[in-house]
């Protein structure tokens, strides 16, 4: 193996390492127990949760509210009485919402309002062991172009709830293997890297059934390194309430893959 080869064997075990310790971090993929959209809740009490909650008159946010007894505090402070809450963005960590040691994460989609539960005491996480992967080769670092669109798509998709959703697309990246050539739709990120959900030959059985990429952002002449060595497990591998899209049309790729992560281990 050549030295550059080692080089990127040897951070490809780094990005291994933080993306294990990421996942099963406090409130990383593992602690999430499960996403209640309130359009099921009856009476705007959701099962397990503390609190009185409903969609406000023009749907445009949330109006949480709960009383001393319920445990809940809003950035810091002991709710008694009722709070407008809208979509929160930022790390599950850092959320409003915390009720003991779990976070309580407001979420949009679609105009359908959910509340996400982080737990650190969620039994995935209790039961985490690793994420098995193939090795390393450095020929799955395949030498890519991104073609923009030049406008905003959106396709729609089944979702791992079983509900079908738009995934925005911005481009394609396309790239050979085995002489033969092959593109997948992705999406390009706030901060230009790219983004997208994969299957192959080995989905559903050497791995799990899709997989997501995340080239970085594009050089000026659209060349990118899709390095398959990092196709990541999307967060539904990790804990069912999460709603993964499924792959696009054609992001299916007529071969096995044998590179990246495979599945999630348990104790």
């Amino acid at each position: 193996m050549s030295t550059e080869s080692e080089e990127e064997q040897q951070s490809w075990k780094a990005w291994r390492e933080q993306r294990a310790e990421t996942v099963s971090a406090p409130y990383g993929s593992l602690s999430l127990t499960g996403t209640y959209w309130l359009v099921d809740a009856v009476d705007g009490r959701i099962e397990g949760v503390p609190g009185h909650w409903a969609q406000t008159g023009d749907g445009d946010g949330v109006v949480l509210t709960a009383g001393p007894d319920d445990g809940l505090t809003v950035d810091g402070r002991p709710l008694d009485g009722a709070v407008p809450l809208i979509a929160d963005t930022g790390p599950a960590a850092a959320s409003r919402l915390v009720h003991g040691e779990r976070r309580l994460v407001v979420l949009r989609r679609e105009g359908l309002w959910a509340v996400r539960i982080w737990d650190p005491a969620a039994g995935a996480r209790l039961a985490f062991a690793g994420i098995e992967a193939f090795d390393y080769d450095p020929r799955w670092a395949l030498p890519a172009v991104f073609r923009p669109y030049g406008e905003d798509r959106s396709v729609r998709v089944p979702n791992a709830d079983g509900v079908e959703r738009g995934l925005a697309v911005g481009g394609e990246l396309a790239f050979t293997v085995g002489g033969t050539g092959h593109s997948l739709a992705v999406a390009v990120e706030p901060d230009g890297s790219l983004w997208g959900v994969i299957a192959d030959g080995t989905s559903g059985t050497g791995s799990f059934r899709f997989r997501f990429i995340r080239p970085p952002a594009p050089a000026a002449d659209g060349s990118v390194v899709l390095d398959l060595n990092r196709a990541l497990l999307p967060p539904c591998a990790f804990a069912d309430g999460f709603i993964c899209p499924f792959p696009p049309p054609g992001n299916t790729l007529p071969f096995p893959v044998e590179a990246g992560e495979r599945a999630v281990l348990t104790k």
